[in-house]
């Protein structure tokens, strides 16, 4: 099971980027090279999240992208329903209303009780808490080696 793919994980990763700038542009280069992200891969990211409306992007000598919704006001689980739909701890075929023991499955109430609990906890976590996390922790360079080491471990199944 992943919980987050590396669309989100990464989308999450280059708006933390963005929180700890402040106010300016910041092009899209510097920000996969901070976070190690393909920068291709970054740029469709980016596209996504200024059409969510998180950031806006500017062309130019001075461009790149800014945050233009307060990082207190994104929560993780918007990044994840953004990039990944709903959160599903299982791909039991009761979703679908297949199941043909769905009637008597003892698991299928459990499950989507986990999943809300899970859905409202990365409700409470934002952008702004994850970055004075961050802050108070050390410095932004042990968040990078954490980060990449992270994001070698699993492939990107599922998602965009």
């Amino acid at each position: 099971m992943q919980l987050l793919t590396k669309h989100t994980d990464y989308a999450i990763r280059a708006l933390l980027t963005l929180a700890g700038h402040g106010e300016g542009y910041l092009s899209a280069r510097r920000i996969a090279e901070e976070q190690q992200i393909p920068y291709q891969f970054l740029r469709g990211l980016l596209q996504e999240l200024v059409r969510a409306g998180f950031i806006s992007s500017r062309e130019g000598a001075h461009g790149g992208v800014k945050l233009i919704k307060d990082p207190e006001t994104i929560s993780v689980r918007e990044v994840i329903a953004l990039f990944q739909g709903s959160i599903e701890l299982s791909e039991c075929m009761f979703r679908k209303q297949m199941c043909v023991n769905r009637a008597n499955c003892v698991l299928r109430h459990q499950i989507l009780k986990i999943e809300r609990m899970v859905s409202a906890e990365f409700d409470k976590v934002t952008i702004g808490s994850l970055l004075h996390d961050l802050q108070e922790s050390g410095t932004q360079s042990a968040h990078k080696a954490v980060m990449a080491d992270e994001s070698k471990c699993g492939s990107d199944k599922g998602g965009r």
